[in-house]
């Protein structure tokens, strides 16, 4: 069985015109049966390699989680995977959106595991993850853009020429790349913190898998 943790997204008080969008999806896997250990070998190099680790640590450690709370099912108590009552952790972000996480449930004591401080992680997850929506929302500061994206909602639904001929696709691609570069340079300490949290948990999810603690000077939060 695989369940998704979507955390809640709490929109901003006005509608915002456009398609700067927050994506903030956390993804658990879960399966009832136990997971065998797997031999050591070297920590994967991609960035999907490094997910697929983590991803697999976490199914596993929330997998001992449920079963030690009497929770595993089937289908798991959707309670104790997620957390209960109101979220412990949000943030709110410069797209006027605010994100909210709980730190209760079998998922956040995984990631406690992992990430050493999961109320650390939340924020440079979050703030990383958006900080393309956070540069398309600044766009919005150009009149040129502005002016194309008013000519792209005037266009019918499924109208794809009038879409292209408005000419939003195209200032953005062209203007998009600095706003980023600056976005994250103002976010250049959520980006170390992002980094050097993911690095602990490649090395604690290896140590895991390999059925053996991580080795000593694994960084730490």
């Amino acid at each position: 069985m695989i369940v998704r943790a979507v955390v809640r997204i709490d929109a901003p008080p006005r509608r915002v015109k456009g398609r700067a969008a927050v994506a903030v999806v956390l993804t658990a896997l879960l399966t009832g049966a136990c997971t065998a250990e797997r031999p050591h070998r070297a920590l994967p190099v991609s960035e999907q390699g490094r997910s697929d680790l983590i991803h697999a640590a976490e199914q596993v450690l929330v997998g001992r989680c449920l079963r030690a709370r009497g929770a595993a099912g089937p289908p798991p108590r959707q309670e104790v995977l997620f957390g209960t009552g109101p979220a412990e952790l949000s943030i709110r972000l410069a797209t006027g959106y605010t994100v909210r996480a709980h730190t209760d449930g079998c998922l956040a004591e995984a990631q406690r595991y992992l990430y050493g401080d999961q109320a650390r992680w939340f924020r440079a997850e979050v703030t990383v993850n958006n900080l393309r929506p956070e540069a398309r929302a600044e766009l919005r500061e150009d009149a040129a853009y502005r002016a194309a994206l008013a000519r792209r909602d005037a266009c019918a639904d499924h109208d794809t020429a009038c879409v292209r001929a408005s000419g939003l696709e195209q200032l953005r691609t062209k203007l998009e790349p600095a706003r980023l570069a600056r976005v994250r340079a103002a976010h250049r300490d959520d980006l170390t913190t992002y980094d050097r949290l993911r690095d602990r948990a490649v090395q604690r999810a290896a140590g895991l898998l390999a059925g053996r603690p991580p080795e000593k000077g694994t960084p730490s939060p």
